[in-house]
């Protein structure tokens, strides 16, 4: 599904958590206007089409009524028309009562995404996000009653955090059963109450491989769910890449490259290590990711197995790779051993 996206940064938030920098992360100082964005619509929908145009950077369910409702309004012309197939917004969990719900729905909406970024009440605390998890839970029930699809969003890494954390949150947050996943490992931003805890030495991020073997795990397990993963990491934008606005973190342009090519790493060398045969085989369109970033993954398997060969093959099937004749599901043999378990518990 093709995505208009337009940013309306900080826009509706009553406070700042303290991780944001919605104006370093979309590269916009301010938001447009209704009239603008109907504008932009005029020349960039194809005439007929089914994306969704989309309301991210704040809490847009938390912003003036009347402001809603001109944005909504502006966008209604061209889904009449056919020209798109639905609006989505971003918003808090906790601003997702029954007459917002029932509002967003008269007006068009079809997707809401949720920053829920934990599920842990310390973690969300010591963010300052002004809500429990409990949150995430109701603002679910009310949107899936009013047929809307739903998308939840998690920070692994936030203050308090730790890797099984971050498995206890992203079990809670598929046992809802989102229509997709976006995963956000924490990333120091400048002039961020973060960036303040970082300098007194209160916090300290995960780093890029940290993040990598984490979320590796987090796409492994969405996948076995049947829930897509429609992000790792932020958006590559001019000010981000630059490093201009980045303190510390695991930012990188090509972090969802290095999450599945981790992956790729996992399943091929789980299953080179139970053969003698080292030619293995894969669709042309996975051989990037396999290679990896840089060719990281290769040089890793140069060291792992010297005699390794990777080929590509227009009749192996994409995510899976053939080695010694038999053809092997990636994800399968990528398979971690420790389950989310809709038993388990928060760490302490």
């Amino acid at each position: 599904m093709t995505v208009y996206p337009f940013f309306i940064p900080h826009q509706g938030c009553r406070q700042r958590c303290v991780f944001c920098q919605q104006q370093s992360i979309s590269g916009m100082t301010f938001p447009p206007t209704p009239s603008q964005v109907s504008r932009q619509l005029a020349s960039m929908l194809p005439l007929q089409g089914d994306g969704e145009v989309a309301f991210y950077g704040g809490s847009f369910t938390m912003l003036e009524e009347s402001l809603q409702q001109e944005y909504l309004a502006c966008v209604m012309p061209y889904l009449r028309a056919g020209r798109i197939g639905g609006i989505r917004v971003s918003t808090r969990p906790d601003a997702c009562g029954s007459e917002v719900v029932a509002r967003l729905k008269r007006h068009g909406v079809s997707t809401v995404e949720l920053g829920c970024q934990s599920f842990s009440d310390r973690v969300l605390g010591l963010s300052q996000r002004g809500h429990g998890p409990e949150a995430a839970e109701g603002a679910v029930t009310q949107l899936r009653n009013a047929g809307m699809r739903i998308g939840l969003q998690l920070m692994p890494g936030l203050p308090g955090g730790s890797f099984d954390e971050a498995r206890y949150s992203l079990d809670r947050a598929l046992q809802l059963r989102p229509g997709f996943v976006r995963i956000y490992p924490t990333v120091v931003l400048k002039d961020t109450a973060l960036e303040r805890a970082w300098l007194k030495g209160d916090y300290a991020p995960l780093d890029l491989e940290q993040a990598v073997e984490l979320c590796a795990e987090l796409l492994w397990h969405c996948h076995q769910s049947g829930v897509p993963v429609i992000r790792l990491g932020l958006q590559s934008t001019e000010s981000l890449d630059s490093g201009a606005v980045i303190v510390d973190g695991p930012y990188h342009p090509a972090f969802g490259q290095l999450v599945r090519s981790r992956l790729w790493r996992r399943a091929i060398e789980n299953a080179v290590a139970k053969t003698a045969e080292r030619r293995v085989c894969v669709a042309f369109a996975d051989l990037g990711d396999v290679l990896g970033h840089r060719r990281a993954n290769f040089d890793y398997f140069k060291r792992r197995f010297s005699s390794l060969e990777i080929v590509a093959d227009d009749h192996v099937a994409r995510g899976s790779f053939v080695l010694d004749g038999h053809c092997c599901d990636m994800m399968s043999k990528a398979r971690y051993l420790q389950p989310l378990s809709k038993s388990c518990r928060l760490p302490e």
